[in-house]
């Protein structure tokens, strides 16, 4: 009788060492590999959540990004100020985009670029003095190569610009515009910018076509705007700056996405 228990138990403990080891083998790797791929891909699936602390931006432009109604301080020192970033302003008022002299856009960001090594974002002023000095719109052109752009057109160095900031820092560039103000001149220049954002997938703060800045009364207009053209201190602080706030969050935040996904 003992013997037959002692030989059971056997039985019993040899069968659960085998069930043991069986298990242990074959589940093993398949089963704690595809949890780890599943933490991995998840982990891959979290966006990098964009901010403007710490980064450094280049706002090139004329008056407007200057600041000229407003004792030379625009939306781009209150950006500074309210989001703990670098703001570099190469802003010279009566300038144009297109390189008529060497005080354009296009001679000034090839001069300022040499000493700054990096740039997080540039943001460049559609400027109405193309339209006011009735410099040639240009046409867009099939290339994306730097040297194939007519830099005395306004189309021709807007692509400079967005190809040299490429070239250079490789950093996402966006443009905006004024808002509206009768210039049919400055109107088709807008509506070309709209065309080479397509193209070149650039970022566009379009205050000319927007609802909401379109929307104000005329008597906060009055507040706002010390000319058709040029915001006041406080245009810039209540109406403009919101608007950039948010445009650089949003599009640095496109920027990030586009590069993780």
């Amino acid at each position: 009788m003992l013997k037959n228990k002692l030989r059971s138990s056997a039985l019993i403990l040899a069968l659960a060492l085998a069930v043991s080891l069986f298990c242990g083998c074959a589940a093993p790797a398949d089963g704690i590999g595809e949890n780890v791929q599943s933490a991995d891909a998840e982990s891959e699936q979290i966006t990098e959540e964009y901010e403007l602390k710490g980064k450094t931006f280049i706002f090139l432009g004329s008056s407007v990004t200057y600041g000229s109604a407003a004792d030379g301080r625009s939306f781009v020192e209150l950006i500074a100020e309210r989001c703990d970033c670098t703001c570099i302003k190469w802003a010279v008022s009566g300038t144009t985009l297109a390189e008529t002299n060497d005080r354009s856009y296009v001679s000034r960001l090839r001069d300022n670029s040499v000493d700054v090594p990096a740039c997080d974002h540039l943001i460049v002023q559609l400027s109405t003095n193309d339209a006011s000095n009735n410099i040639a719109l240009g046409t867009l052109s099939e290339s994306k190569s730097i040297a194939d752009f007519d830099t005395k057109t306004v189309i021709g160095a807007i692509e400079y610009i967005i190809a040299y900031a490429k070239e250079k820092w490789d950093c996402p560039v966006s443009f905006y515009t004024g808002t509206k103000y009768t210039s049919s001149q400055y109107q088709s220049m807008v509506d070309a910018l709209l065309q080479i954002k397509e193209k070149w997938d650039i970022g566009v703060l379009d205050l000319y076509n927007d609802p909401e800045m379109n929307a104000v009364t005329s008597e906060d207009y009055q507040r706002y705007m010390a000319d058709p053209i040029h915001p006041t201190d406080v245009g810039y602080e209540d109406w403009w700056l919101p608007k950039f706030e948010q445009f650089l969050l949003d599009e640095g935040q496109r920027c990030v996405d586009k590069v993780n996904s």
